[in-house]
């Protein structure tokens, strides 16, 4: 067993550790382009082709939904 000291070091390690990476890895400067890229990746900005292309997908299916009602 060590002394007073040794307890007193290694119980500051213990807190100067997970203080100073939290410190590290929670400034915005590291992480803010990280998570711009990821959200543009997850959620592309939208394009006006694949707009039309939705829009019309969706009037289509809506044509066809009507008319396999209107054919019953």
């Amino acid at each position: 067993m060590g002394n007073w000291k040794l307890e007193v070091g290694r119980m500051a390690i213990y807190t100067a550790f997970p203080v100073g990476l939290f410190f590290y890895f929670n400034q915005p400067k590291y992480f803010e382009e990280w998570v711009t890229n990821t959200k543009r990746d997850i959620f592309p900005p939208e394009n006006h082709q694949d707009r039309e292309a939705i829009q019309k997908l969706i009037q289509d299916m809506r044509k066809k939904q009507i008319s396999a009602m209107e054919g019953e």
